[in-house]
């Protein structure tokens, strides 16, 4: 039978991958965006589907809708974009997630949280398990990003023990693909666009700093398993590829890949910046057996190269 399935930011990165992968599963989708992060070109392929709806729309504004499930992936998430107006930033997480758990509510229909990996901050604690409590600072520069998420996350949970709604939560890691901002400051994008051009390739820190890259088909993958849990599964649960990178390396490989003439160059990190992150994926096996990511960092690094070249 076609469910019906709202995605808030759902003209995103992440947010139009989602869509098309719920259209092509036979779903009716109605896609919510304000474009403030997102935009129109990520989803205009999908306008002639005439199971697609698109809404321009603000989260932190209460949505009416008959829906089946939600997943609420509205919010800026790269620093240059949270960072430009906090308060928003804060008021997108906290009470975004406050109007689509209501209408979860209503209308009860499952709901799923795009959570990050950035609620446990600058970790003391390698990888990171779900049951890490984080080291985050609350009034640091990347507080409205981290402490919204985390804010959204005791909301959802508060809403499943007090009104029984049917949610789930991802901690999602470092996620790269075709469609990611050009602008938008991530490391892998900003290192595709120096290549491209040739101007030299900017570290902050001294390269030495891990993180692990998942590539998005991976991920559109393990959101839809995870809707598709029994009940009792309500997360929160890490969404990430375990292979850890230094930031150098990845630098190297970029440069490697595009041919480019590029030289790498360093600057000093910026305030709680986090010096690894890695997700301890225990949990996930167990509940998305079925589940592992597939797309090596070459294999994705090359496809999302080929992107960026289109698009400059």
């Amino acid at each position: 039978m076609r469910k019906r399935i709202l995605v808030t930011g759902g003209a995103g990165f992440i947010g139009s991958h989602l869509c098309e992968r719920l259209l092509a599963d036979g779903n009716e989708v109605i896609c919510l965006d304000n474009y403030f992060s997102g935009s129109k070109q990520n989803i205009v392929h999908l306008l002639n589907n005439p199971y697609f709806e698109l809404v321009r729309h603000d989260v932190t504004v209460p949505y009416y809708a008959e829906v089946d499930e939600i997943y609420n992936l509205a919010c800026p998430a790269s620093p240059i974009y949270y960072q430009q107006n906090p308060i928003k930033t804060i008021k997108t997480s906290v009470m975004g997630a406050i109007n689509m758990l209501g209408l979860a509510k209503r209308v009860k229909a499952k709901i799923l949280q795009a959570s990050t990996s950035e609620v446990y901050g600058d970790p003391e604690i390698h990888p990171q398990p779900e049951h890490y409590w984080g080291n985050v600072n609350p009034i640091g520069p990347r507080a409205c990003y981290d402490e919204g998420k985390r804010c959204a996350e005791t909301l959802f949970v508060n809403y499943h023990m007090q009104n029984n709604v049917n949610i789930k939560i991802a901690r999602i890691f470092n996620t790269y693909g075709p469609r990611m901002s050009l602008t938008d400051g991530r490391v892998i994008s900003n290192f595709i666009v120096q290549a491209l051009t040739n101007q030299n390739i900017t570290i902050y820190g001294d390269g030495s700093q891990t993180r692990s890259f998942m590539y998005i088909d991976d991920l559109i993958d393990a959101l839809i398993m995870l809707m598709n849990t029994p009940e009792n599964v309500t997360g929160p649960i890490n969404i990430g590829n375990p292979e850890e990178y230094r930031i150098i390396d990845l630098a190297n490989k970029i440069v490697e890949f595009t041919e480019s003439k590029s030289v790498v160059t360093f600057k000093p990190a910026p305030p709680d910046d986090p010096k690894q992150r890695k997700p301890d994926m225990e949990n996930a096996n167990k509940i998305l057996p079925m589940w592992k990511p597939m797309v090596n960092i070459d294999t994705g690094l090359r496809k999302t190269i080929e992107y960026f070249k289109q698009q400059l």
